[in-house]
């Protein structure tokens, strides 16, 4: 049995992000890029208006002639004298021969003649060519993830094809004779399963949807060609039940009949403590405890950590935080624990019903609180670290 802290690192240094493949832009949203992206163009790629009003060439009267006007997407370059002025709207390409903007309601217009109604200055209003990102130089760094405003940059820049790192492809399988399908009748000594989707949801909320679900009946020869069919098959397994030592756990017999290398199995922590960790050949496995919020912390703490190594996140560890507790809590044991909470104006409450086989207390937490296997207690006031939870 091993520390949080030697699993941690044990997964981190383990995990290796997949290859990198080309992808188009429209469906690249929570990849990251597996190389730096250079811009190909200044943006803006001409002096640009940022608002509507008028391009002016100064001079020290106050009355300008209007000789023209420029709407965004025009491409003529007029020529102005001082003292002469342009209608100009927002985007628009400031003339070659204008030094400032001025907004229109600092203006006033009679005919072809504008009158200044406020001060304006040298470049005033006008966006410099290249303001955002200037041609051949970073836009967008390695390990970037792409979000909606990533992607929009890039297309601005004319950019439609990226290099990013495959997201990996994941097997969820679900071990227990004990289980019946939502919806289906109930027998009595049934539970509903329930791992299963709750994975499937939490890797969706995070980006992952080539998932695969199996069922496997608590036998060995069911459970051995099951892991080996999807292990050769997926970049990751995840496996809900089984990995114990009852009489109907088979899913460590089976991997090691496999020869998965385990690196590790059994963590000091509640809940949580019979988690697998292993690999073979270029897939990674956790086998997950059965309870539901033992699987799911087990998730947050180590399967998350897992994916966003390998899909290219170089900041692969959820947000923490340090935070007053509002609560008393008496730690029993001496293994770590991760405890359901809710944060909320900087003050942190452990909730009640923190049993590894209740999802109830999860369904409304927003965080983990961490308690060290040397924290005895924890009192109002004290100081915790918080891990917050992916909405």
């Amino acid at each position: 049995m091993i520390r949080v802290e030697i699993a941690i690192k044990h997964v981190l240094e383990s995990c290796k992000t997949l290859k990198e493949y080309r992808i188009n832009l429209n469906k690249a949203h929570g990849f990251y890029l597996s190389e730096t992206v250079f811009s190909p163009i200044n943006m803006p790629p001409f002096r640009q208006s940022a608002m509507d009003g008028y391009a002016l060439n100064l001079h020290k009267n106050t009355n300008y002639k209007l000789i023209d006007e420029v709407k965004a997407g025009d491409s003529h370059n007029p020529q102005l004298k001082q003292g002469d002025a342009v209608r100009i709207f927002t985007g628009a390409a400031v003339p070659d021969s204008a030094n400032a903007v001025i907004m229109q309601e600092r203006v006033i217009a009679t005919g072809n003649t504008i009158t200044l109604n406020g001060d304006v200055k040298l470049k005033d209003n006008i966006r410099p060519l290249g303001e955002q990102v200037k041609k051949e130089a970073i836009a967008l760094k390695k390990g970037t993830q792409l979000t909606p405003a990533a992607i929009g940059l890039l297309t601005s820049l004319g950019i439609t094809e990226v290099s990013v790192y495959k997201k990996p492809n994941i097997a969820i399988v679900v071990t227990g004779n004990e289980l019946a399908k939502a919806g289906a009748d109930l027998p009595y000594g049934k539970i509903y399963e329930s791992n299963a989707v709750m994975l499937q949801s939490a890797l969706n909320s995070l980006g992952y949807h080539t998932i695969s679900i199996h069922k496997v009946e608590d036998n060995y020869h069911s459970t051995s060609t099951m892991l080996n069919k999807v292990i050769a098959s997926n970049d990751m397994v995840l496996v809900s039940g089984g990995i114990s030592v009852g009489d109907y756990d088979f899913v460590g017999k089976a991997l090691n009949e496999l020869q998965v290398e385990q690196i590790f199995y059994k963590v000091k922590q509640k809940p949580g403590k019979p988690l697998f960790f292993g690999k073979k050949d270029n897939t990674t496995i956790f086998a997950l405890p059965g309870n539901p919020a033992a699987a799911l912390s087990c998730f947050y703490i180590y399967v998350h950590l897992s994916l966003q190594k390998m899909s290219g996140n170089t900041q692969a560890e959820l947000q923490k935080s340090q935070v007053s507790s509002a609560t008393n809590y008496i730690k029993k044991g001496d293994r770590a624990q991760f405890l359901k909470a809710v944060i909320k104006n900087n003050a942190v409450t452990i909730l009640e019903g923190q049993s590894s086989a209740m999802l109830q207390t999860f369904a409304i937490a927003n965080a983990l609180v961490y308690v060290s296997e040397e924290t005895e207690r924890i009192s109002v006031g004290d100081t915790v670290e918080v891990i917050h939870l992916p909405k």
